[in-house]
Parts: structure tokens; sequence; C-alpha cells
């Protein structure tokens, strides 16, 4: 903590200190208070403020991808009015264009491939997905992650093949047997998840096309495949409203009400446990507006202590590669092995990401020299030489976001991203290489099929290698490989 900063907070604590000693006003109802006297109870020391504060900051690393995913959840499958509603839980979506600046529900949106999903509820039985046989020109995977933001399998054309095929998708506990036709089981840790569609839009008259790809996916319970009745409902949930926008407001109300859905294992129980000293967590019930003040003081600070350590790591956390930052952040249960901060930065860089060999990610918000991407005063370029595009088995994307928001931008010509199905209709330079314009306004009707519009402030750019080679030249292993990004030049 910088000087400046410390004294701010000092003098913050001290102002609120002051308040709660003149208004007499500290409660000792609270959760955290109320915790305290459990403790007490059973003979354990209630958390002093330092200790509060503490577990307050590993909390909010802890629970920032599984509050972000709750939100979700809740705008897309629960909330009808919330904007961004897709559908009941186990009923299949399927998003007939790609995402667009109307898209606000998830950060660093996908504009590369229309998206099918399906949230599942694991509870009563099992579900099945079933995908069709897909044209081996054409690569789609079907991402399954569940309320801890793991992924925890693929299928797809990578990692199952483009046959048509079925897999079962069970939750925590279950424990039947394997029926005939089913090609694989995938376990998901949490009652609740999301299952992701990723199918490739080869160019814009190929809509059509993936439509009949989407409306071959399938999700039904596992009574529905066997043909037999099914179990009994799974009791109705009224879920604890939550939005995207509310997520800072309302953190640790959000946790409490997310932890209910994601089972104790060996590998949170501590995490939890500590969060139970502070009353959040299953049969919790954390109101911040109940809190006295120097209770709250002490989860303010420790909401943005914890805040800036996931930036940190996003900022210093992966390798820098020309500008661009380069690392694996997406990954199962035994990828993070209990890293909560890796899993919270992947959350905030763009949740829902995929495994490395999957997808790579590399992502900046500089230019080759190291300074802020802000295309509201300077023109950019990115080039790639003719003989250094990016290895992929698929294809490869360069996306524009908001600097601040990390959503798609409203633009003229309604282009969010510039990808190798377009290469065709690009202007390649004398040598083979390809300019890309990175610029608020258009650089010339000349220059037009290269052009990614940017916002008119500071720009987040993510580049995607979907399927990338594992031989050389390959961004793999992350960080380590043998091809680089090309840096973003700014223009005099």
């Amino acid at each position: 903590m910088n000087t400046t900063r410390q004294t701010l907070m000092i003098l913050v604590l001290t102002s609120i200190a002051v308040l709660s000693l003149l208004t007499g006003c500290k409660s000792n109802a609270d959760a955290i208070s109320t915790a305290g006297k459990m403790d007490k109870k059973v003979g354990i020391d209630a958390p002093g403020i330092e200790e509060i504060k503490a577990i307050a900051e590993e909390g909010f690393i802890y629970g920032l991808p599984i509050v972000m995913n709750y939100a979700v959840m809740n705008e897309f499958c629960i909330d009808k009015n919330s904007g961004q509603y897709k559908g009941p839980f186990n009923s299949m979506y399927n998003e007939r264009q790609v995402f667009t600046y109307k898209d606000t529900a998830v950060v660093t949106p996908n504009s590369d491939t229309p998206y099918s999903m399906v949230w599942l509820d694991l509870r009563a039985e099992p579900m099945v997905i079933s995908v069709p046989a897909v044209e081996k020109e054409r690569y789609y995977s079907v991402q399954l992650i569940d309320g801890n933001t793991y992924n925890y399998g693929y299928i797809g054309s990578r990692s199952t093949g483009v046959e048509a095929g079925s897999y079962l998708v069970a939750g925590p506990g279950w424990k039947g047997k394997i029926p005939e036709g089913i090609d694989k089981v995938f376990r998901s840790s949490t009652p609740f998840g999301l299952t992701v569609f990723r199918t490739q839009l080869l160019n814009a008259e190929d809509m059509p096309n993936v439509q009949k790809v989407q409306d071959g996916y399938k999700a039904q319970p596992l009574s529905a495949f066997l043909k037999q009745p099914a179990p009994p409902a799974a009791p109705k949930i009224d879920f604890v409203p939550a939005t995207t926008k509310g997520i800072k407001e309302n953190f640790y109300a959000y946790l409490d009400a997310a932890l209910e859905f994601v089972p104790e294992t060996p590998e949170n129980k501590e995490i939890l446990a500590r969060l139970a000293r502070i009353g959040v967590g299953l049969g919790k019930t954390f109101d911040f507006k109940d809190l006295s003040l120097e209770h709250k003081a002490a989860v303010l600070v420790a909401m943005k202590e914890g805040d800036d350590k996931v930036k940190k790591y996003l900022s210093t956390g992966m390798k820098n590669i020309n500008g661009w930052k380069v690392g694996a952040l997406f990954g199962d249960s035994a990828f993070y092995n209990g890293d909560w901060l890796k899993r919270a930065a992947a959350a905030v860089g763009g949740i829902y990401g995929n495994d490395a060999v999957e997808a790579m990610y590399p992502m900046t918000r500089t230019d080759s020299t190291g300074e802020t991407i802000d295309t509201s005063k300077h023109n950019y370029t990115i080039t790639f030489q003719a003989d250094q595009f990016p290895p992929v088995n698929a294809f490869w994307s360069v996306t524009m976001y908001d600097g601040k928001s990390q959503l798609l931008i409203k633009n003229p010509i309604n282009r969010y991203l510039i990808n190798s199905p377009m290469l065709p209709d690009m202007k390649r330079n004398a040598d083979g290489s390809l300019t890309i314009y990175i610029q608020k306004d258009s650089p010339g009707t000349d220059k037009e099929s290269n052009w990614l519009p940017a916002p008119n402030d500071t720009a987040y750019l993510v580049m995607r290698l979907y399927w990338p080679k594992t031989e050389k030249p390959s961004i793999l292993p992350p960080g380590m490989g043998t091809w680089a990004p090309p840096g973003i030049v700014k223009l005099k």
C-alpha cells in the first residue's frame, strides 16, 4: 500500500470510529457480531477487526467467481425481467446470432461463435447432453462449467471428435449406474452449472448452417433419455435475487446465497469455516446495511484490498509478451488446486473462459511499449507477418472491448472483432503481412476491411486462439511457447 493510500485509509477508519463513539451505534446484532457470539459459545474467541478484515478479504477473493456466476445465473434463467433472460433450467437456448454490445451479463463476451447454452439443475437426476455429427471443417465445443466456475469437462471437435454422441452429466453425490448409449460421464461439483456450446460461424451467410447444428444439440433428463418415468422433482427454490450490476454493493449477501449451492469439500472446507466466523455461508444471513460502522469499514477495506490483488494478478501474474498478457487462467479443480486468487483473476479477466488446450486468450490494455491503449487520443495498428499468423487447428480472432466495462462497443459498421475467416476479404501488404487498424474513426474506405473499431476511451483487446496447435510454432505451453503475439503499435 502506498503512503498516500495508507494515510487516506487511516483517515477513513478514524472518521468511522469517531462516528461510532459519538453516536453509540455499534451493533451487537449484525451478522458478524452474531457469528462472534456463536464462536464464544463453543469456546472460540470472536474475531477482532483485523481478523474480520482478513477473512472478508480472503472471502472476497474466494467468492468472486462464485458470486459472478450466481448473478449471471439469475439474469439468464431465473429473472424473466432481467433483460438477459435465456430460459428456465434444463432448457436449451440457442443464440441465433453472435453477441453484440447489447449483451451485458458476461464480461468480455465472445463474438466469434453463436452460443447455445443450458443451465443444468442436477438435483433430481443427471442430464444427458446429445450432439449431432458436425462437419470436420466447422469447429464446435461444449464446455461444462459448475458453480465453482471449474471447467469439469469438454465435448467437441478437439475433445471427443465430430461424430454424434450422448454424454451424461451428474451432480455431486449421484451413484447411479451408467446406462447403455452413453459415451462418457461428467461430474459437476455443484448441483447447478452452465453448459456452453460454441459453434463456428464461417461467414455472414453461414448462419443457417450454424442453426442446423444448433438444432441438433439436446439436453434431457436421464429418465427421458431412457424413456422411463421421471423421479420426484427437486424442491422449488426461492433464489435470492442478484444482478451483475449489484455485485459490488451486495457482494457478501450474494455470496451467502450462492454458497448454499456449493457443497463443502476438503479443498474449500477451511475457507468456508473462516467465512462462517463473520456470518457468511450456509444458513447465514449477511446484510451489509445492518453491520456496525467499524464492521462496515473493515469489510469495505477488505473488498478494496482483495480487488487490488485480483487486478495485480491480472497485470503481473502472467507473462508479458510484446505487451500481451499470456498465461493459463482457466481449468478444473485440480488446475486451480486451491489458488483462489488465480480463479478470481480468471473470472474478472473473462468469466467462463476455456482451458488452454481448448483456447488461449492473450489479453492487453497496453501497446508494445507498455503505455495504456487510449483510442480516444491515438490510432494503433497490429501487424501479423506472412508466416506468423496465430497457429491454430480451428481459428483465431482479435476482439475489441471498452477498457472500463470490458463489454463490446457500439460502432458504425457493427464489427466487434477481426478473425481468420475474414482473411479472404481483407487487404494484405505487399509482403503478405496483414495490418489491422485499431482506431475509433474509419481509416478510410481503402482500409476499412482491416478496421477494428475502437471506443472513444481506453481499450481492452483479447486475442482468441481456438484449439491451439501443439507442434512448433505454438503458443503452448502458456507463456513459454515458440509463437508470440505481435505488439500493438501507436501511430504518431
